[in-house]
């Protein structure tokens, strides 16, 4: 009799241990901010690992047809969280969107004024009256600006021509003379495999303050804070797997789908980016936000000067 008392004891524990970490599981719908390349080195990882799992959750990871609208996305509510870049994310912010920080990917700007190594745009002051091609109008006459400023060049110094996604293709065949948004991570790896050297100048030692490449973004008013702090965990162990082995992840990553990923443009890119991962994700550094967003004041790029206590939050 005591042998069956104990076996039902024994079996309703389990029923409730079972019954409490079903509750605690949670789902988090992710879009990231371009389709899936090695800058998502430990989303993949921490899904592919079970890291997620581990901490209670399910992800779904979303690409969108749109880079530009993940962060209007969970402004809305519509999904948990996305991949923004610490810039826009300022400038969402203060346009009044809410939209808080809630980890970082990339802790270095990945960014370049990129030319080819041909010795004849060894300096800035070379770029005078050349061509720079750009992807995306926006921020690059505060950028590029002072970039060039610190040689003496003015940004009217330099003819600016939108030459879509083709940045590279337009650098290789004379096009323009240097290309602004060729990742050094991806693009200087492009033109390699294409027969080119690329000279990349970084905008972090030409005037323009440092900033996190790739950052998590949340709504401020709705996040779930604990499935904040468990995504983070998940995420800092993948870091730290793909650090501790470098090799084995990345066959791990490509694993996710192999088809698009297993190349040997996204192989060198690997390990170029391996460096630039957040080794904490959840670590906070309000001085480094307040900073650029001064800058960007000062640009004129945004009318209004955010706090970054105000959106970048601890989640530790």
């Amino acid at each position: 009799m005591k042998n069956n008392k104990l076996l039902s004891a024994v079996a309703l524990l389990a029923s409730l241990a079972s019954a409490s970490a079903f509750a605690k599981e949670k789902n988090i719908t992710l879009m990231l901010d371009w389709f899936v390349n090695p800058n998502h080195g430990p989303i993949v990882i921490a899904q592919q690992r079970g890291y997620f799992e581990q901490q209670g959750l399910t992800v779904e990871i979303q690409e969108p047809a749109d880079p530009s609208t993940p962060p209007k996305l969970v402004a809305a509510g519509k999904v948990d969280l996305a991949i923004s870049y610490q810039p826009s994310l300022t400038i969402d912010v203060a346009a009044g969107l809410p939209l808080i920080r809630s980890a970082t990917l990339i802790a270095t700007p990945l960014n370049t004024l990129m030319v080819l190594d041909n010795g004849k745009n060894d300096n800035l002051s070379d770029l005078k009256g050349k061509k720079v091609g750009i992807a995306i109008a926006g921020n690059e006459e505060a950028v590029i600006g002072t970039m060039l400023g610190q040689q003496g060049v003015k940004f009217s110094d330099v003819e600016i021509i939108n030459v879509g996604w083709a940045l590279s293709s337009s650098l290789a065949s004379g096009k323009v003379d240097a290309i602004w948004g060729g990742l050094r991570n991806f693009e200087t790896n492009q033109l390699a495999l294409e027969g080119y050297k690329a000279k990349a100048f970084f905008p972090e030692e030409h005037g323009v303050p440092a900033y996190d490449e790739l950052v998590f973004v949340a709504n401020a008013k709705t996040h779930d804070a604990e499935a904040i702090k468990a995504f983070n965990q998940a995420l800092e162990q993948a870091t730290t797997y793909i650090v501790n082995h470098p090799k084995a992840s990345w066959q791990e990553f490509v694993a996710y789908s192999p088809d698009t990923l297993n190349n040997e443009l996204n192989k060198r890119a690997w390990n170029d980016t391996l460096t630039r991962f957040a080794l904490r994700p959840s670590a906070v550094d309000l001085k480094r936000y307040d900073e650029y967003a001064e800058f960007m004041y000062s640009q004129k790029l945004i009318e209004t000067l955010p706090k970054a206590a105000d959106y970048v939050p601890e989640f530790n």
